[in-house]
Formats: C-alpha cells, structure tokens, sequence
C-alpha cells in the first residue's frame, strides 16, 4: 500500500481543511496516510473508522508562512521537515503540503535529493484549456534564473510526466518564447531551442495564447516567466468570474439566461478551480512532492493527495533518467 506523509499543520487555515480533506481521499482510495504534526490537534479530527489507516508522527514546530525557507533546513522539529524526512528515510512515497512552498521545495531538493543527472528540480503546474486535458507548465518558480540546458531537462521532465501521470500518449513540447519562430526569443531560448531539437517531441516555440489551445501539451519556461504566467492567469479567470456576475446582476434577461446556463458556469467554475488539480509536483526529485496552494481547502487537499498516489504509482523518476540520458549522448 501506497504511504503518504501529508503536513497537516502547514496552510493557511491549520490542521482541520487538510485533515477533512485526507478523510476524503481515504474514503476513495486505497492508500495509507501520515499525519505529521500536532497529534493532540490532529488524532481527534480523525472518526474512529479510519484510525487503521492512519499513522501519526509528533512535530512541536510549525513553518510559519512569514519564515524564510533557509530557515526551514535548521528547524528540524517542523511538521514540513518531518514530512519531507519520511520520503528521505523511505518511511512514505510521497510528501504533500499546502504549506510554505519555498521551504517545501528547499527541503525535498536538499533532503531527499535530486534524480541522477538532475541540475534542478522544477514546480509544474496544470492550466485548464477548453478541451482535452490541462496543459503542463514548468518552470513556474523554482528557478528564476535559467541556463537553456535547465530548460532542456525541464521539456524531459514535464514530457514524462504528461505521459505516465497525465496518461497523454505522445506528449507535444512547447518552447514559451515572444514568436514562433526559431530566430525569436533572447539568448537562453535560441540555445535550449537547438539542443530540444533533438527530442521527438518537441514541437517548437510557443506563444503565450498557444498555451489554452491545444497546440502542446508541455510548456517549457524559466520560474520567472512562468510564475508571472501562473499568477496573470488566476487573476483573468477571477476577474472574467467578476466580470459575469455583474453583467448578469443588471439586466433581467440575463438572469434568465444565467439560470439556464448553469451548468456552464458549472463547468467553467470547475476548469479554472486550482482545487481540482490539487497541487503542484516538483520534479527531478528522488521521490515524490506535492506543493499545494495556502489557502487550499478540504477538495484541494484531497486532490493533492490523489496527485501523489498516481505520481508514486507510475515510473515517472525512470523515465526522467531515460530521457535525460537521450539528451546528453
């Protein structure tokens, strides 16, 4: 049985969204879960009906949000050091947090250390496209600062992923640039351009409209570019929300129409809702992570957890290896 070492003290709303939501995922998965934190906190959130499939390890010390992420490699009694320790010490398959995602980050990359042949792990996150499944984007904050042979391992390691978790039969990989073009992009991009070439799978360069419509299914970019992406996206989809619910509150007719059209607002809420994706994975690791968003609530979590049951079931880290040693003969 899959084990995974959830931060239940880490969020923005402590213990009880991120406990409530792995009761959910033990309601539908098959799967052991450990509670790192608080036990005196935690142990009775947890109906009695569940307790065989749930194991607790004691941490006095909890991350706050405001803390620097260097600070989390000292404090060693944290719940999110403690986690991420159990995946280090093959004690779990996975971590998942919805903590401070620096310091989660930091610790996975230091503790349980990078795949062979990995010169940084990267965050990938899912944007939601009007068909087919969520487009993979990395990388979206790990590294603002890139080398093209960063972007390169980035393009193989969000290819296998889309592959073994997304279950995309022959990923398309997009190189995020200001033009289509092989000539267009600064220094970074015209190099990583060249040596992606070599992947089958690479499709080019893409602009920044190409992400939601389908043309690839990874897309490749330096943590400053893609954060700035991320963040812009969740801002125009909260704003078109916005946007809806006063024009519709104006007009009558328009309440008529939204009342008919319900279930299209449904689906639109449910495409853009980061809940239903969970979380984001950081790969290149020796294991799994799960980064999930501060103020994720119990569905969110559930998901996240979902998220690394599939991650730890795949072959991901060895296809990873595979492709990286493709790249560099």
């Amino acid at each position: 049985m899959i084990n995974i070492a959830i931060d239940a003290m880490g969020g923005d709303f402590g213990p009880t969204p991120i406990v409530q939501g792995t009761i959910k995922a033990l309601k539908e998965r098959e799967f052991r879960a450990i509670l790192v934190g608080k036990t005196e906190e935690i142990k009775p959130l947890i109906p009695s009906r569940y307790l065989d499939r749930v194991t607790f390890v004691e941490a006095s010390d909890v991350l706050d949000m405001s803390d620097s992420a260097t600070e989390a490699l000292k404090r060693k009694e944290t719940s999110i050091y403690k986690a991420v320790d159990l995946v280090r010490q093959h004690e779990a398959d996975a971590v998942v947090s919805v903590g401070h995602s620096g310091a989660t980050m930091s610790l996975a990359t230091l503790r349980i250390g990078r795949l062979k042949g990995v010169l940084r792990p990267a965050i990938a996150t899912l944007m939601p496209r009007p068909i087919g499944t969520p487009a993979l984007v990395l990388d979206v904050g790990a590294n603002v600062d890139c080398k093209a042979e960063h972007l390169v391992q980035f393009a193989v390691m969000g290819e296998a992923y889309t592959r073994d978790v997304l279950k995309v039969k022959n990923p398309k990989v997009g190189l995020l640039s200001n033009g289509e073009e092989k000539s267009k992009g600064n220094e970074v991009t015209k190099s990583a351009y060249e040596e992606l070439m070599k992947m089958d799978s690479f499709h080019g360069n893409i602009e920044g409209n190409d992400i939601f419509d389908g043309a690839v299914n990874v897309v490749v970019c330096d943590g400053f570019v893609g954060n700035i992406l991320l963040k812009t996206s969740e801002g125009v989809a909260e704003s078109i929300t916005k946007i809806i619910k006063r024009s519709v509150r104006k007009s009558p007719i328009a309440i008529a129409g939204a009342l008919l059209m319900r279930r299209v607002f449904k689906s639109l809420k449910k495409q853009v809702d980061y809940a239903e994706y969970g979380g984001a994975p950081l790969l290149g690791i020796k294991g799994c992570a799960i980064i999930g968003h501060g103020k994720s609530n119990e569905k969110a979590v559930k998901n996240a957890i979902f998220q690394a049951i599939t991650f730890s079931d795949s072959n991901i880290n060895e296809d990873i290896q595979i492709g990286l040693s493709k790249i560099t003969n």
